[in-house]
C-alpha cells in the first residue's frame, strides 16, 4: 500500500505544465460533495482510499472535513503531507499521547507567536514553561474565577441592554414587533474582549483600544501581509500597559461584585505584585501574559457563543431542555466545542525521530495535532457527526489539565489536555456558557432568521461550519 500511494503522489505533484510560473501543486479544483461524503480521490491496488494533499487546501475541504478525516483515521493515523511538509496525527488517543509527550513534542514552532505576542510560555517547554504559565493561570481558575462571574454577567446584560439604541447599524433591524440581529457583530466578536478587557483591570475607556489590539494582533499571526499590523498593535499595547504598571505598582485596583463590594484585586494589580527570583516582573513580562491572555481567550470563545448557539437553535427540543434546566448548560457548552470546536488543533516540532504507526517522523518535523478530527474519532465518540448534549461518552465535569477518561467518558480536545491545555479555558467556559444564557433569557422566541443565513451548495439548507466557527448568525426574535 506504501508504495502504491508514494506513487500516486508522485505522479499527482510531477503532472501538469512545466511552466513554473503556474502553481500546479498547491491548488486543485474539488468538487463541493454533499455533506458528509467524501470525493473520490482513488484507490491503492488493494482498495484502500488514497488521499491527495491538495485537497487541505479547498473550499470542500473546509466546509465538508470530517469524512475526510475518517479517511486518515483509519487508514492514515499518521499521515504525511509532502506538499505542505508537515504530519498530521488524528486518532484520539494518539492526539492525547502526543500532548502528554512534553519532551518528545514540547512546543509549539518556534517564532509561530512570539513574533507579535511577544516573549510567551507557548513556546516554552519543561520548567520554564510551568513558572511562565503559573504567573496568571492561577487567576483564571477556582476561587479567583467565581470572584470573576459577576463581571461577566454584567457586560452580557449591558451589551444586550445597549440594543435599543443601536437599531441605525446595519445588523440590527426592528420590522412588526420583530427584532433581527446578527449575534456576532453585535455581541459575540466583542463580548470576551470586553471581559478580558475587565477582568484583567483597564480602564473602561480603553476598551475600543483594547478591541483594536485583539483583532490585530490576531491578524498578525496570519501570515506576512498582517504582521506588521500586528507588531505595531503589540506595541501600541505594550506603552499603553507600561503607564498602567507604573501606576498600578503604587495604587493597585479592585474587581466588584453587583452591589459595589471588593471581590479581588484585578489581574494586572496581581502581576505587578508577582515577584519570579526575588524579581518583580517586568512591563514586557506583563504586556506578554496580558497578550496571551488576550489572544488565547478572544476567538474561543466568541467561536463558542456562535456555534452554541447555532447549534441549539438547530435542535429545539435540545434547546428546550437546556432552558428548562440550567445544570444542562455545562452539557451544551462541552459538547459544542466537541462537535464544532473554534479551534482546529495544535502544532508541534517532535525533539528527536519518532515512529508512529509506522510512520517514521524526523526530529524537527511539524506535527499537526488535529483536535478536529480526535473530537470526531468513533473509536471514542458513538456517531461523532451527531450534536447531543445528552451523549453519555462525553465528560462535562470541570475541564482538568490530566483530561478524563473514566467509566466510558472522555474529554473533548477544543482546549488540549497536558502541559499546554489552555490557559483561558476555565474562563472561556464561564463566558460563553454565561454569555448564550444571559442571550436566550432576553431573546424570546428566538430563532435562525433562515433566509439570511448562509446556505450550502443546494441553496437551500443551512451552509455547514465545517473547519470554521459561524462566522454570522443572524436571529429573530420577538419584542413583546
Amino acid at each position: 500500500m506504501t508504495a502504491s500511494f508514494a506513487a500516486v503522489l508522485d505522479k499527482a505533484l510531477d503532472s501538469g505544465p512545466t511552466d513554473q510560473s503556474e502553481d500546479i501543486t498547491a491548488q486543485k479544483d474539488f468538487p463541493l460533495m454533499p455533506y458528509g461524503e467524501a470525493y473520490d480521490m482513488g484507490k491503492a491496488d488493494d482498495g484502500t482510499p488514497l488521499i491527495d494533499p491538495r485537497i487541505f487546501n479547498s473550499l470542500e475541504f473546509m466546509r465538508n472535513p470530517y469524512p475526510y478525516y475518517r479517511i486518515m483515521r483509519d487508514h492514515y493515523p499518521v499521515f504525511h503531507d509532502k506538499l505542505h511538509n508537515c504530519y498530521y496525527v488524528t486518532r484520539y488517543q494518539d492526539v492525547t499521547d502526543c500532548y502528554f509527550d512534553d519532551e518528545g513534542f514540547n512546543t509549539i514552532p518556534k517564532g509561530s507567536s512570539s513574533g507579535v505576542l511577544g516573549n510567551t510560555q507557548l513556546e516554552l517547554s519543561g520548567v520554564e514553561h510551568r513558572r511562565r504559565r503559573n504567573l496568571y493561570g492561577q487567576h483564571l481558575v477556582g476561587k479567583s474565577l467565581a470572584n470573576r462571574i459577576p463581571a461577566i454577567e454584567r457586560l452580557a446584560e449591558e451589551m444586550i441592554g445597549d440594543w435599543d439604541s443601536m437599531t441605525h447599524e446595519p445588523f440590527i433591524e426592528d420590522q412588526d414587533g420583530v427584532r433581527t440581529i446578527e449575534i456576532g457583530k453585535a455581541f459575540a466578536n466583542e463580548f470576551p474582549i470586553r471581559v478580558v478587557c475587565e477582568v484583567l483591570g483597564f480602564p473602561k475607556e480603553a476598551q475600543g483600544d483594547f478591541y483594536y489590539w485583539y483583532n490585530s494582533m490576531m491578524t498578525g499571526l496570519g501570515g506576512s501581509e498582517t504582521h506588521k499590523q500586528g507588531v505595531e498593535a503589540r506595541q501600541h499595547l505594550e506603552d499603553y500597559v507600561e503607564g498602567i504598571v507604573e501606576e498600578r505598582r503604587k495604587n493597585p485596583t479592585y474587581l466588584y461584585d453587583n452591589d459595589g463590594n471588593v471581590i479581588s484585586k484585578d489581574i494586572i494589580t496581581k502581576l505587578c505584585e508577582t515577584k519570579v527570583d526575588g524579581d518583580y516582573l517586568s512591563t514586557e513580562e506583563i504586556t506578554s501574559n496580558i497578550a496571551l491572555v488576550v489572544g488565547g481567550g478572544g476567538e474561543t470563545t466568541r467561536g463558542a457563543i456562535m456555534n452554541m448557539t447555532y447549534l441549539l437553535l438547530n435542535h429545539p427540543d435540545q434547546f428546550d431542555a437546556v432552558m428548562k434546566d440550567e445544570s444542562l448548560w455545562d452539557n451544551a457548552f462541552h459538547e459544542t466545542l466537541r462537535h464544532s470546536t473554534p479551534i482546529g488543533g495544535q502544532p508541534r516540532h517532535n525533539t528527536y525521530d519518532i515512529v508512529m504507526h509506522g510512520v517514521h517522523i524526523p526530529a524537527g518535523s511539524l506535527v499537526n495535532m488535529v483536535d478536529f478530527s480526535a473530537n470526531h474519532d468513533d473509536r471514542v465518540f458513538k456517531d461523532p457527526e451527531t450534536f447531543d448534549i445528552f451523549r453519555d461518552d462525553l465528560y462535562t465535569g470541570k475541564l482538568i489539565r490530566s483530561g478524563y477518561a473514566k467509566e466510558g467518558r472522555y474529554s473533548h480536545m477544543a482546549f488540549g489536555v497536558g502541559p499546554h491545555l489552555c490557559p483561558g479555558a476555565w474562563i472561556s467556559h464561564q463566558e460563553a456558557t454565561i454569555g448564550v444564557r444571559i442571550l436566550s433569557k432576553h431573546l424570546k422566541n428566538m430563532r435562525i432568521n433562515t433566509e439570511l443565513q448562509a446556505k450550502d451548495i443546494d441553496g437551500k439548507t443551512l451552509a455547514p461550519m465545517g473547519l470554521i466557527s459561524v462566522r454570522d448568525l443572524w436571529i429573530d426574535y420577538d419584542l413583546k
